[in-house]
């Protein structure tokens, strides 16, 4: 098997004095490594190493610095027998191969890489590293290379006397190469060690003592197994891993006491000395490593099981804090005194005998053998003293190390009860041997402990509460600043009696507007501004709503409801206000997923008292947070939670049309159609309500987010139940067309007396229909200019169904004027256009359909799409509802639609100009039309004169 390969550096082509190339002779966590001289100018580094005797190599390990990194490393060996003299002169290297080195840039030059090149086996005595390059990064303006470690793992070769055969032998495994195999283990595939120690990832940061224990470890498991001692042998196993990691924490230690020295900081490297004996002696004691050593001969207590090893990798002691190793250093101190005192006073006391003078003997040698005994040492009270920096790694106290006040029944590790140790424990034992909460200290009583302490908590209520310490000053220095430093312990107490006091006496804070102002006029001990408060207030808070305690939730919920809806209007800053809720906003979230009903229904009305402030609506802080899509894997509770608030608000708010707000109809639609596939019901029903809500709204744009309404689609009962709730809502829009179409042709029939007004009651009647089917459509009169004519919630068939029905409706209208007046006209049906007066003579609807296709001016074709559509709508259009809005733009200077391809050239012509104010601009003639809204449409694409590039002028017909 593989072992480490002792080799000594014999020539290196450059070094720092510092950091000599014979740090590489050894390994360990102190060790610096090689590194070449800043002074240098060689790109090519040499290091040759020399074997103890000659080895055949299997694997070569090269651990790298963290910045002061070289491009690559060349390997070369050499092999020359002991009875051959070998000068650097005369020795020749066979190249083996090169390692290429990252820059660890990736990592901040703070990791090491560690790379190990398994070779083919090779015999050799000599070992050349050939470092060339530098990796530059800005740690390393010199140039530099170093090299931590090298590790040579193979076999060491039987060297004979030095007689010619063996020579020739020799120079034979030289010539040629080996055909051997390394040794693989057959459970990972990899090189088989002899130890683990021999792996530099082990050597280079465990600590040499704990190394030493380890390979003795291992050589009595070998043993073991051999005798067939296989409890011996699992105890040596599970030692050896937790003295690896004892032995890491070891070596971090000596690191620190290494940086202490270079600082000339020798009474922290005193400290540190000690803390490492401490811990040392503590880890083989409680692991029993003297013992499995044994060093005695064969121990039987090694064969039968143990409470250590019992449960799996044994647990480890906490080491010793700087602050427990000083006070240990002072108890050791102070122990030869007491001891002198108890020497003088049992010499004068003649009844003690004996006895007493053998019992001082005894306890003065094993004193004086351990005078820095940590499990004698070993204080718990003073652990939170300022005295002493504290480590940075310290660990709670053990139980295992008794502290200074701890009492026999405290420290007592096993039962009487249970005598033979080797047979396992099992669940009743565990529970017969619990402490017993009465007798856990033998010399007190704790009902009475417990009286008493109560006791002095009712005569004072600020006994019992706990003072900040420096984390929770520096993270309360606002707050303290603001509120004072009593009020903010109540919010940091350990009772929950303190922190509901501190909810109320903020709330009341809060409450007092006019004590308020005078404060900020008149004191200054209070003169903070209302930024000040909303801000310590909201870090308070922020720790109160995330409370385990019922109420304290209660009263932190109802503080939050009066400081947004009470302080806040009026007083803060818009931008300390989205500050505040975005400290509060995720803690209330969160409380809203709680499964207790209590919990979640006073979150979610928190939350809507939160949306409900003004400077919070105007903001749009709360529904962003809400309208965001529902997963499949988000708790049931909390995604409902989160829908139920979304539509509440929906239902106050409106939608919006802002798309910051997180309430437009896209931001609905997404959320809603997110949560219609969640796995849980309640969720989908509260979903579905949300689409239907926007579909009342914004029907084009929730179909685009859902499958086609078809057969298959259909088939799922989700979507058929959804898709039925749209045709219901479908058929009462139309509905309501229907009737104020059917309104609107009464009104006319009761206007029209005489026939001498027919023709004026044809112009006002076509031109009220189209108004009445522009504000059908989008809510504004006619012939309103591209960026406020039409809404792009409609789609293609559906604007020319409502167009193709508006028209028909004012045809009937005319209808039912003819027939109501007076005059001695003909009788014949006719069909008008409520556009351009066009008229013709039948019920042919066909012919009507084929005037608004082909011949009516007032209307156009989309040059993309090809809809039939009105003049005053064609840039409106092609921006916003066209299949190709994406290849359009609107033109900031003149407010036409162009495409993006010719939008310089549009620029560049005579007719992009500025708009004047009130009018709009005609798409087909470039001209400007004034009063677009009081018939300034009708006039421009109807007169003589009118719009020069009005193609369907030329065909229109005079009316019949």
């Amino acid at each position: 098997m593989a072992k480490k390969i002792s080799f000594n550096v014999v020539f290196a082509s450059d070094e720092d004095n510092s950091f000599p190339a014979s740090e590489l002779n050894n390994h360990g966590p102190t060790v610096h490594g090689w590194r070449s001289s800043a002074s240098s100018s060689l790109n090519t580094h040499d290091i040759i190493l020399r074997f103890h005797q000659p080895a055949k190599i299997y694997r070569i390990q090269l651990l790298a610095h963290q910045y002061l990194i070289p491009e690559k490393v060349e390997l070369w060996l050499h092999y020359s027998p002991k009875s051959m003299p070998s000068t650097p002169s005369s020795q020749y290297f066979d190249f083996l191969g090169f390692v290429a080195l990252a820059d660890n840039s990736n990592t901040n030059y703070k990791s090491r890489e560690l790379q190990s090149v398994t070779v083919t086996p090779r015999r050799g005595t000599h070992l050349k590293l050939r470092l060339i390059g530098a990796q530059c990064n800005e740690l390393n303006q010199t140039g530099q290379i170093s090299l931590l470690a090298v590790n040579i793992l193979g076999e060491d070769l039987d060297v004979g006397n030095g007689n010619g055969e063996d020579q020739q032998q020799q120079q034979q495994l030289c010539s040629s190469s080996s055909s051997d195999t390394a040794p693989l283990d057959t459970a990972t595939g990899e090189l088989a060690l002899a130890s683990i120690c021999d792996d530099l990832l082990f050597s280079m940061y465990v600590e040499e003592s704990i190394v030493h224990y380890i390979r003795e470890l291992e050589m009595r498991k070998t043993q073991a197994v051999n005798a067939e001692r296989f409890e011996y042998a699992r105890k040596l196993k599970l030692c050896m891993t937790a003295l690896r990691t004892a032995g890491e924490r070891l070596g971090r230690y000596s690191l620190a006491k290494r940086q202490a020295v270079q600082q000339e900081d020798f009474t922290t490297a005193k400290l540190r000395k000690e803390q490492m004996e401490m811990y040392r002696s503590t880890v083989l004691k409680q692991l029993q490593v003297q013992q499995l050593l044994e060093t005695q001969g064969i121990e039987t207590c090694n064969d039968q099981s143990c409470e250590i090893y019992a449960g799996g990798k044994p647990s480890l002691p906490p080491a010793p804090s700087l602050q427990d190793v000083a006070h240990a250093l002072a108890d050791a101190a102070l122990s030869p005194k007491s001891q002198s005192h108890q020497d003088d006073k049992s010499s004068t006391d003649g009844s003690l005998g004996q006895t007493s003078n053998e019992s001082v003997i005894t306890t003065t040698t094993t004193t004086a053998a351990t005078p820095l005994v940590p499990t004698a040492t070993f204080s718990t009270h003073v652990a939170n003293a300022g005295g002493w920096r504290k480590s940075h790694d310290e660990l709670p106290q053990s139980p295992r190390l008794p502290s200074r006040h701890s009492s026999p029944m405290s420290s007592r590790q096993g039962s009487l009860r249970r005598r033979n140790k080797s047979v396992p424990r099992n669940s009743y034992e565990d529970y017969e041997e619990r402490a017993i909460p009465t007798l856990r200290h033998s010399n007190t009583n704790e009902f009475l402990r417990e009286c008493q302490g109560n006791a002095l908590l009712e005569a004072d209520p600020n006994r019992g509460r706990s003072r900040l310490n420096d984390r929770e000053r520096r993270q309360a220095a606002l707050p303290i600043l603001v509120f004072g430093n009593e009020l903010v312990e109540q919010f940091y107490s350990r009772q929950f009696q303190d922190r509901e006091d501190g909810l109320m006496r903020l709330r009341n804070f809060l409450k007092e507007q006019e004590l308020m102002e005078s404060a900020e006029t008149n004191s200054n001990e209070h003169a903070a501004s209302p930024n000040k408060v909303a801000r310590s207030a909201a870090l308070l808070l922020h720790r109160a709503v995330r409370d385990a305690v019922y109420s304290v939730f209660n009263q932190a919920t109802e503080t939050v409801r009066v400081m947004f809806l009470e302080y806040v209007p009026g007083r803060v800053s818009p931008s300390e206000v989205a500050r505040c809720v975005d400290r509060l906003l995720p803690e209330l979230l969160a409380k809203s997923g709680d499964p207790s009903a209590r919990l979640h229904t006073l979150a979610q009305h928190t939350i809507l008292s939160i949306a409900a402030c003004p400077e919070v609506a105007e903001q749009h802080l709360v529904a962003p947070a809400l309208s965001r899509s529902v997963g499949s894997g988000t708790h049931q509770r909390l995604a409902m939670s989160r829908l139920q608030m979304l539509e509440q608000l929906v239902n106050t708010q409106g939608i919006s049309t802002d798309k910051h707000s997180g309430l437009t109809c896209r931001a609905l639609s997404e959320c809603g159609c997110s949560g219609i596939h969640h796995p849980a019901e309640p969720v989908r029903k509260v979903a579905e309500r949300i689409i239907l809500i926007v579909y009342k709204m914004n029907p084009r744009l929730v179909r685009k987010q859902l499958p086609p309404d078809d057969d298959i689609t259909r088939r799922n009962l989700l979507y058929r139940q959804l898709f039925t709730e749209f045709d219901k809502i479908d058929l009462e829009r139309k509905q309501e067309l229907m009737e104020e179409s059917n309104k609107y042709v009464v009104a006319v029939g009761h206007s029209s007396s005489d026939a001498t007004t027919s023709h004026m009651d044809k112009a006002s009647t076509s031109s009220d229909a189209s108004r009445l089917m522009m504000k059908s459509k989008s809510g504004h009169g006619p012939g309103l200019a591209s960026s406020n004519g039409y809404n792009s919630c409609n789609g293609k068939q559906q604007y020319n169904e409502q167009l193709k029905r508006s028209m028909l409706s004012a045809s009937n209208s005319r209808k039912g004027s003819a027939s109501n007046s007076e005059s001695t006209e003909d009788n014949t049906p006719k069909i008008h256009c409520p556009f351009c007066d066009w008229s013709c003579s039948g019920n042919d609807a066909s012919q009507l359909d084929r005037h608004y296709w082909k011949t009516c001016p007032f209307l156009t074709k989309c040059p993309q799409c090809s809809q039939v559509l009105e003049v005053a709508a064609l840039n409106y259009h092609l921006t916003t509802e066209c299949d190709a809005k994406d290849s359009y733009v609107v033109c900031t200077r003149c407010t036409e639609s162009v495409h993006k391809q010719l939008y310089e050239l549009h620029q560049m012509e005579d007719y992009c100009r500025e708009l004047k104010t009130g009018a709009a601009r005609c798409p087909l003639c470039h001209d400007d039309v004034h009063l677009p809204q009081d018939g300034g449409w009708k006039l421009h694409l109807l007169s003589t004169g009118g719009c020069p590039g009005n193609t369907r002028k030329k065909n229109m017909k005079k009316p019949n």
